[in-house]
């Protein structure tokens, strides 16, 4: 049987490492994601002005919806770009845009929350990138926290 691709169906082993790969990557995102919120705080003004609560809040809000986003742009690279036997095929190519995509989602969202809707406010700390002014911390963290969680993905699907 061949795909859409002309490639072979694919085999029992890539459908465990599909499986595999997703929650590897669901994971460290998750986890790095948690991390870096924690270490861009002070970039915030929450960090100085917020009370407990807002900052437990936002310690929560944070990375949950980071994985959000990090879910939809792997899930749209999959299907714009990858193939039924990924990880094992098309990883580079998907990876590209899942990172991509999820950079350029948080530079609009980075924009609206803090330009137009004054949702967060960067701190004095925050350096920031035009021409949009987007903070420099978000902008780093979607190509390293998602490289990361991809590398782990694929590391964990190769793993028996």
């Amino acid at each position: 049987m061949m795909t859409a691709r002309g490639h072979g169906a694919p085999s029992a082993r890539d459908e465990v490492n599909w499986l595999r790969a997703a929650r590897a990557y669901l994971t460290a995102i998750a986890v790095g994601n948690l991390v870096w919120e924690i270490a861009q705080f002070p970039l915030y003004t929450i960090w100085r002005d917020g009370t407990r609560d807002h900052l437990l809040l936002a310690l929560m809000h944070g990375p949950v919806g980071d994985m959000f986003i990090a879910a939809a742009a792997l899930m749209a690279a999959l299907a714009i770009f990858g193939d039924s036997r990924w990880p094992n095929a098309a990883f580079l190519r998907v990876a590209a845009a899942a990172v991509v995509f999820g950079l350029a989602y948080t530079i609009y969202s980075e924009w609206m929350h803090v330009e137009v809707r004054h949702t967060w406010t960067y701190s004095e700390l925050m350096p920031r990138v035009p021409p949009l002014g987007t903070g420099l911390s978000p902008l780093l963290q979607w190509p390293v926290v998602p490289i990361l969680a991809l590398g782990a993905a694929r590391t964990c699907s190769s793993a028996r």
